[in-house]
């Protein structure tokens, strides 16, 4: 049966492989990107795909929160059913690296941005409902000073890594409280240096084939083998779910990056 999948950060890389390999196996794929030209682009290509797959696409800025808040009440208002959620816009490097709120970025776009989209559109998604959130085998111990905007991290590496490990911290711990009553949430590292844009920036690397991640988030959106994935952490290095970083299992730590979270949409 089609799914109605939104994917962001979809217009390049993993996030493009994976919505076309979703719209050519018939699925309503609603597209987020940054930029309205190259969405548009985008979603014109997509739908000429043959597969029966349909495709919506909408515009927002993810390192402004209240951009995400008018994304998550665009969807509302059309959709009265959302299936699958990906949280796939990511960054590493960008020459403003702190926000006019004060806060990193990184952490904005791949840490708070996807959790308050998840916690927005969780209403539109049954128990049956999926959350995939991109980790990365990039993890370092959170900062949450850093996080909170009260200290900048002067390396892009290293605030990467902490934001990284921060979403795979609240995906464990939103995943395990909502078992049972909500979406399954998983954390999917969905392969280290592949040829994405981000690699190629970030590292000079022409990097390793983008399908690699594609088909594993593919398989988190639909197959069998992720229905009860909840609060898990999937390391396609090594093509099976296994421990993240150790903070990650560390209840109390996951509470404080959550609550921390929680104070900064608060505020």
């Amino acid at each position: 049966m089609p799914k109605t999948i939104l994917l962001t950060g979809a217009t390049d890389g993993i996030g493009l492989e994976t919505a076309k390999q979703l719209v050519s196996t018939g699925h309503r794929i609603l597209l987020h990107g940054r930029n309205p030209d190259k969405l548009e682009a985008v979603r014109q290509s997509l739908s000429a795909l043959p597969g029966g797959g349909t495709v919506e696409s909408y515009v927002a800025d993810l390192s402004r929160l209240s951009k995400v808040e008018g994304l998550a009440q665009a969807l509302i208002d059309k959709h009265s059913t959302l299936d699958v959620l990906f949280n796939n816009a990511g960054v590493l490097k960008t020459p403003d690296p702190i926000t006019p709120g004060g806060l990193d970025v990184r952490f904005v776009v791949n840490t708070i941005a996807p959790y308050l989209l998840t916690q927005r559109l969780t209403g539109l998604m049954s128990t049956a409902g999926r959350v995939v959130n991109l980790a990365s085998a990039a993890q370092a111990p959170v900062d949450l000073d850093a996080l909170a905007g009260r200290v900048e991290l002067a390396e892009d590496f290293e605030a990467y890594a902490q934001s990284k490990l921060a979403i795979t911290m609240w995906s464990r711990h939103l995943g395990l409280a909502l078992r049972g009553t909500g979406p399954m949430i998983v954390a999917v590292n969905p392969g280290s240096l592949l040829g994405t844009k981000m690699v190629k920036e970030g590292f000079g690397l022409e990097g390793k084939d983008i399908g690699i991640g594609a088909d594993i988030l593919v398989r988190a959106a639909v197959s069998d083998e992720f229905q009860k994935a909840n609060g898990l952490y999937f390391d396609n290095d090594i093509g099976a779910f296994a421990d993240p970083h150790s903070d990650a299992l560390d209840e109390q730590k996951c509470t404080e990056v959550v609550h921390t979270i929680e104070a900064i949409l608060s505020a």
